[in-house]
């Protein structure tokens, strides 16, 4: 039997998954590593924690499995978007990488709107957000000018855990097109948005497809791993672009619901031109000529975590939710935003925070968690609207991630997208997608819809009940007016935050 390794480079962990040829999960292993935050707003890693993380993790992935070096067929890598970091001419990082949830740059952000307009949506097909990396490199060009002066290229996270690996340089489509510097139609660095701020072109690296072979082990990292020296390597994909492969989006109108600390909507799309303004992200694919429609709600699991952990620490998760299916879409004329970080689609707010509307003294803890669970659920509904705004038809919707383990919750999810979803069998996600981009770059499928084909198989369906549809359609309306109403509120809130 051969395998394929699949990397999934996290903010807290690195995950290596060994894959078999009909996409079983033969074993996998996790290394956690340290985050930084120097200062309020700031998120470093140390970029040789995840290259120590990722060995090791190889390394025991290999005893546990206790498989032949020989048999591995190839590698790939899913990992952390938009993360900064700067390397020498040796190589050597300059300084610590600055992640994509740091928020030191928003000044940056105003100057790229400032200086390319309407042109920066043109081109990268994205607003300017702190989280992504050119305006991570404006604020080294003007915080620390001598580091970027010694800078040979920057490099995303995952492509510096590749060099570290394999010795060569490269990205691909999909993390690139996280940095506000890719031409995302042409496929190519833009030297519009490069000169527009004096950097040199010679700071981007090579573009390769995500199943493009970018070199092979070397001898004393392959020896530390337990692997054979030269394996091949591919490039990998970003964690959303791996995430939507490991859920079978590979074609016109297949769309896909993630429900973790964040909540993504991500939707396929073919058309190169399409150019939605900035509501909502537009990427490239971890597919060839490829590309994604993309929503993002900040805190979805991560508001039920809170919640959790504020009013219910004594309880489990599924005690928690035991009742909520006894409780009636609405949750009893209670309403939650799911605004407790900010929120991203379609509001691009930092300030923005959540509320409960409509509390009176019937209201009980599973009342209060239900409307948790439907604010999510209508936070990443803007996203759906926003997807079939852009012409896409969705009658389909795969669920993974939190919001795929609750019955409850799924059939929530079927009634207020009005949208069949379904649920996998085997859920491995952004591993799965870089265990996919190395089964096909190492030849076992013809295409990566072959190998989708081959490796997702769905568990079940919940259909949308046409009357929770229409009394949902209501409480959505209602949702909707609840950032208007509290937008001012919440500005002169913030003041008082700290």
């Amino acid at each position: 039997m051969n395998y394929v390794i699949g990397i999934d480079l996290g903010t807290s962990a690195v995950k290596s998954a060994l894959v078999d040829r009909e996409g079983q999960v033969a074993g996998e292993h996790s290394e956690s590593y340290p985050l930084m935050r120097p200062k309020p707003g700031y998120s470093e890693q140390n970029p040789e924690d995840w290259v120590e993380g990722t060995i090791r993790s190889l390394e025991r992935l290999i005893v546990k499995t206790g498989i032949q070096p020989s048999q591995v067929d190839g590698i790939s890598f899913s990992g952390q978007m938009h993360g900064l970091v700067l390397v020498d001419g040796d190589g050597k990082p300059l300084r610590p990488a600055i992640l994509w949830n740091d928020t030191r740059t928003t000044a940056q952000c105003r100057k790229i709107e400032s200086a390319l307009g309407e042109r920066l949506l043109d081109i990268a097909r994205n607003k300017a957000l702190e989280g992504f990396t050119l305006p991570k490199l404006l604020w080294v060009q003007e915080n620390e000018p001598e580091l970027l002066e010694q800078a040979k290229l920057f490099l995303l996270p995952k492509d510096y855990v590749r060099f570290r690996l394999t010795g060569e340089y490269a990205t691909e489509y999909s993390d690139a097109a996280g940095t506000l510097l890719l031409d995302a139609a042409a496929k190519d660095w833009s030297a519009e948005i490069a000169q527009a701020f004096n950097l040199p072109l010679s700071l981007c690296p090579p573009l390769t497809e995500s199943f493009g072979q970018t070199g092979g082990l070397l001898p004393e990292i392959a020896e530390r791993a337990g692997l054979a020296p030269g394996t091949k390597v591919f490039a990998g994909g970003a964690d959303n672009a791996c995430g939507a492969l490991g859920a079978g989006i590979l074609g016109e109108g297949r769309t896909m619901c993630s429900i973790g600390t964040s909540g993504v909507v991500l939707s396929y799309e073919s058309d190169k031109t399409l150019n939605l303004k900035g509501s909502a992200h537009f990427f490239n694919h971890a597919e060839k000529d490829g590309y994604y429609i993309m929503g993002v709600t900040l805190a979805a699991g991560y508001s039920l975590t809170w919640f959790k952990e504020t009013f219910a620490g004594d309880k489990s998760f599924d005690d928690l939710l035991a009742g909520i299916g006894d409780i009636p879409a609405g949750s009893g004329g209670l309403l939650f935003t799911p605004y407790i970080v900010g929120e991203r689609t379609p509001h691009a707010d930092s300030d923005i925070r959540g509320s409960f509307i409509g509390m009176d003294s019937g209201h009980s803890l599973t009342h209060f968690a239900r409307a948790v669970l439907e604010g999510i659920t209508f936070s990443l509904r803007e996203s759906v609207d926003i997807v079939r705004g852009a012409g896409k038809e969705i009658k389909e919707i795969v669920s993974i991630g939190g919001g795929a383990r609750n019955p409850d919750w799924l059939q929530m999810q079927a009634d207020i997208f009005n949208a069949t979803i379904i649920r996998l069998e085997s859920e491995q996600g952004p591993a799965l997608g870089a265990a996919m981009l190395a089964a096909y770059g190492a030849g076992w499928f013809g295409s990566l819809e072959e190998c989708a084909a081959a490796f997702i198989r769905p568990a079940g369906a919940y259909q949308p009940n046409p009357e929770q549809v229409g009394r949902y359609e209501g409480i959505y309306s209602l949702y909707q007016d609840v950032y208007g109403q509290t937008r001012e509120l919440n500005r002169r809130l913030a003041e008082y935050r700290n």
